[in-house]
């Protein structure tokens, strides 16, 4: 375990000099470009991306980082890393992204750190360790659906492999969604109790957002599966997401079955 917890030492570092440059770049109206697929990448995306790769290769030579805007080797030992978790919230100047990284070791998430810059609030866990908010322990909370103060996150977006709108709008009627920019901050949200519930129908690549969170929400007691409640590998592309404080996992994850299967069967018929 004290390897585990030099890995996290070595994750707090790459996340508090990400925070920096991060908040160098902030405000400034030239910071980004748009890429191939037409999303946008700020300067700090890539400064961090590669500031990351230089750091392993340096310390942790065996291993391998999988980044979103770059990668580097390839290892058993995958440093998961979305540099800028909101980019388009922070491309705008608005306060709401942060720096995403995870210890994947064989498909499994075992170290996770999400730090945001703007509040200074840093999550991180160690897989079986719990999970922390600057250094404090933290819990999901235990709200059904329907209670009042449930409040639910949800990304979504016309390129996405799945269409979850119509899951949204059974489960709005449940709980109060909504759409955060980030979610990696959604995530911590929930595994530190203020919401239930984040969804996200991302797949390819989309493990960089999800890695850290997995094994943070997790840790806090929560629950992390694909859009259809199976584990994944978080060094190769997922299925999607569930994030929720365990509670309510399985009655998302069956409306979320319902309606894609009758999503897929229209598809198919077009």
């Amino acid at each position: 375990m004290e390897e585990f917890e030099h890995y996290l030492k070595f994750a707090k570092e790459i996340a508090i000099e990400a925070g920096i440059i991060m908040k160098k770049y902030f405000s400034r109206k030239d910071i980004s470009t748009y890429k191939g697929d037409n999303t946008i990448v700020t300067y700090a995306d890539k400064e961090i991306n590669s500031y990351l790769i230089e750091k392993v290769k340096s310390q942790f030579p065996t291993h391998c980082v999988d980044g979103e805007e770059e990668q580097f080797g390839k290892s058993k030992y995958v440093w998961v890393c979305d540099p800028i978790d909101g980019t388009n919230m922070y491309a705008r100047s608005i306060p709401v992204a942060v720096f995403s990284l995870a210890l994947v070791i064989d498909g499994v998430s075992t170290v996770g750190i999400i730090y945001d810059p703007f509040t200074d609030n840093m999550y991180t866990a160690i897989k079986g360790k719990g999970a922390y908010q600057n250094g404090e322990k933290i819990r999901v909370n235990d709200y059904s659906l329907e209670d009042i103060k449930s409040v639910s996150h949800f990304d979504l977006w016309p390129e996405a492999k799945y269409d979850i709108s119509n899951v949204l709008q059974v489960l709005g009627k449940k709980t109060y969604f909504i759409g955060l920019g980030s979610i990696a901050r959604a995530s911590t949200c929930v595994a530190s109790g203020e919401f239930i519930l984040a969804i996200y129908p991302g797949a390819s690549h989309n493990n960089c957002d999800i890695a850290a969170a997995k094994v943070i929400v997790e840790e806090a007691g929560g629950k992390v599966t694909n859009l259809f409640g199976e584990e994944q590998r978080y060094d190769q592309s997922i299925n999607g997401a569930v994030i929720s404080n365990g509670k309510v996992h399985n009655e998302v994850v069956d409306t979320i079955k319902k309606y894609l299967k009758i999503w897929f069967e229209s598809s198919s018929k077009h």
